[in-house]
């Protein structure tokens, strides 16, 4: 396979709590893999650190074979390849959805305004969101706005998409139309890392799930390991608590 992140030995403290402890990780090209585990286990603060949002205490990431922690690596470029979508969208309030997904694409990628126009579409129109090109994210569902958030991150062709807990913020309703969104996505062979607490989802779309508990990956496996025959007590805890 072709490893595309690699996270050796990773840590992170904010003062003197240790949020992660020593995470090793590696992401393949057209993989999904999905993290869970309980609040406060480290699962968006790993999200976070490998899109450098946040600058790990120590360790490594290798994105494809070079430590992008390294001084004189190329930080913007980095996070070119690199979509994130978050709990909160983070949408332009003052752009409706078209200028919104073109903004990057002109800024960044320096592309012109007929290249990206027609790639934002066309990125719109995968996620259902074509017809609402002139809206302001004012005039948006929650399930609208974040389905906008993810053709944006798309029409930056990144070579991974991290999401983290796209759901958390949606109401009920909502959450199942981003979730076929998400699903459409990873039949589609994009590499994806998603941090959720919709169990159901990870069971169905990923190709290896990690179960995260204090900092530490506890355990990971296919979703047949993790949710029929977990191994880890901590694992089956976690399961038979959000499960039940």
């Amino acid at each position: 396979m072709n490893t595309i992140i690699d996270v050796q030995h990773l840590k992170k403290s904010f003062g003197k709590n240790e949020v992660l402890k020593d995470i090793n990780l590696t992401v393949d090209k057209g993989e999904v893999v999905t993290i869970i585990g309980s609040s406060g286990s480290g699962k968006s603060t790993l999200l976070r650190c490998i899109n450098l949002l946040e600058k790990p205490t120590d360790g490594k990431i290798l994105y494809k074979e070079e430590n992008v922690l390294e001084k004189g690596y190329s930080l913007p470029n980095y996070r070119t390849h690199l979509g994130m979508v978050f709990q909160q969208f983070n949408l332009f309030n003052n752009m409706n959805v078209l200028e919104n997904c073109l903004s990057g694409q002109l800024t960044v990628l320096k592309r012109s305004k007929e290249e990206a126009r027609e790639i934002a579409i066309k990125n719109l129109e995968n996620v259902g969101m074509a017809r609402y090109i002139d809206a302001k994210p004012s005039q948006l569902s929650g399930g609208q706005k974040q389905r906008v958030a993810i053709a944006r991150a798309l029409s930056m062709n990144p070579d991974v998409m991290l999401f983290d807990e796209p759901t958390s913020a949606l109401d009920p309703e909502m959450v199942g139309e981003v979730l076929a969104t998400m699903k459409n996505l990873a039949h589609t062979g994009l590499t994806m890392i998603v941090v959720t607490h919709e169990m159901a989802f990870a069971k169905e779309v990923s190709d290896r799930v990690i179960f995260m508990d204090k900092g530490v990956i506890a355990e990971e496996g296919t979703p047949e390991d993790i949710f029929v025959h977990p191994k880890e007590a901590r694992t089956k805890e976690f399961l038979h608590r959000v499960l039940d």
